[in-house]
């Protein structure tokens, strides 16, 4: 189908709702190079004001998803089922579902990303695991899913090569705060996977990209809508990101709390939430869940992952050594009291000037840095009383931590 892209555009700037087909056009032109950059991003800027209604996200989903290749499952096959976060601070929740559901006998194709600004990502926390392999080609992971029912992965150069092309667009044109185009990136990767079952954790508050409630909800009803459209099961939670989830934030400090998790224990926040998302998308009841967890059975399956992608399981034990930061330095409380606020956003801006994370897609992370034994909300501390530690380079690095730390963490008498 030829368009007109001029006509296309003012047309969505006038506000009118464009047909599938016309969507799939200018997708198709965009990846062949015959749209160019400044047409496409006159049209984000007109989708970020105007907006699309769900015929036409998901029109633009489906066209972004089948702009490469995906994910080809047998027959036969058991429920292939994921989950999706839109990022949080010290949100290791993937490290841990993924092994679990997997060992009740769905199947887990998880694709995540690399962590910008202060949220984290996924393939950064694993490739803390020495030689983890992320860069898998769908092959390698297709043999891997039906050998071993799961794979962690990062999206490849034939997965969603629209998405890839048009996000790093958004980033430097100011349209990625849309929700149609923020529901299409997420979506077209994820249903590129094959799912029969997607599970949402829409994440909101100080340190997500949804800072209410009710823009979460958007976004939540905007994926399900898409998921309706095109024939997935989609469900979402809506969970708070006012502090950060559990009690480490950094790459190697937050793998060596989820490996305690996957052990039965750890921090109860980030079990709750873990047992929250995985009882959505697995055949298994929480109680049945939650004994995978107490006896060795996730364990062993995120055991099984570490193998079939490189890295040896007995590493996991002593990343604290070889992530070891040249400085580990406690913050103390400065009063008696309660804790009454841990501000996520600014102990992720902490962490990423520690280094922890990155502020363009190329920069590199530290996976050493970062804070743990962090103090949770409702404690009860006493003035001199660490409320974290601190993994640092050197003394200046923790000066600016510390000036953070003292916004971040409130404590009422």
């Amino acid at each position: 189908m030829k368009i007109h892209v001029p006509t296309l555009i003012s047309r969505k700037r006038d506000g009118e709702h464009l047909a599938p087909d016309e969507i799939r056009a200018l997708v198709d032109g965009y990846v062949a190079g015959e749209v160019p950059d400044y047409q496409m991003s006159a049209f984000a800027m007109a989708v970020y004001f105007k907006g699309m209604n769900a015929r036409e996200t998901a029109a633009l989903t489906r066209s972004m998803l089948e702009s490469g290749t995906t994910f080809l499952h047998g027959p036969q096959h058991p429920p292939v089922v994921d989950k999706h976060s839109t990022g949080g601070i010290g949100d290791k929740v993937s490290l841990v579902l993924a092994p679990l559901v997997a060992s009740t006998g769905n199947w887990v194709p998880m694709v995540s990303g690399r962590g910008l600004g202060i949220t984290g990502g996924t393939l950064d926390k694993l490739e803390a695991i020495p030689n983890f392999r992320v860069a898998l080609n769908l092959e390698e992971a297709a043999v891997q899913l039906e050998r071993i029912g799961v794979v962690m992965m990062g999206q490849t150069d034939r997965l969603c090569p629209a998405d890839r092309k048009l996000y790093a667009l958004r980033d430097v044109t100011g349209t990625v705060a849309s929700i149609p185009l923020i529901t299409a990136s997420i979506m077209s990767k994820k249903l590129a996977e094959s799912l029969d079952q997607l599970v949402l954790d829409v994440k909101f508050g100080s340190g997500a990209f949804m800072r209410t409630e009710k823009e979460a909800q958007r976004l939540a009803d905007a994926m399900i809508a898409v998921g309706r459209e095109m024939d997935v099961e989609v469900k979402a939670l809506l969970t708070p990101m006012d502090e950060p989830l559990g009690r480490a934030v950094g790459n190697a400090l937050e793998v060596i709390e989820a490996v305690d998790c996957l052990d039965g224990a750890g921090s109860a926040d980030l079990r709750h939430l873990v047992l929250d998302l995985a009882e959505v998308i697995s055949p298994e009841s929480r109680a049945e869940l939650s004994k995978r967890l107490d006896d060795g059975r996730a364990r062993a399956k995120f055991d099984e992952l570490v193998t079939a992608q490189g890295g040896n399981p007995a590493d996991l034990r002593r990343l604290a050594e070889i992530h070891e930061a040249p400085q580990v330095r406690e913050y103390h409380a400065a009063d008696t009291g309660t804790v009454s606020k841990v501000d996520a956003g600014l102990v992720g801006q902490a962490a990423m000037q520690l280094g922890a994370g990155r502020t363009r897609a190329t920069d590199t992370v530290d996976h050493a840095v970062g804070f743990d034994r962090l103090v949770k909300v409702g404690e009860r501390v006493h003035q001199g009383q660490p409320l974290c530690r601190v993994h640092v380079r050197d003394r200046f690095d923790y000066d600016i931590a510390e000036a953070l730390l003292d916004k971040a963490i409130r404590i009422d008498p």
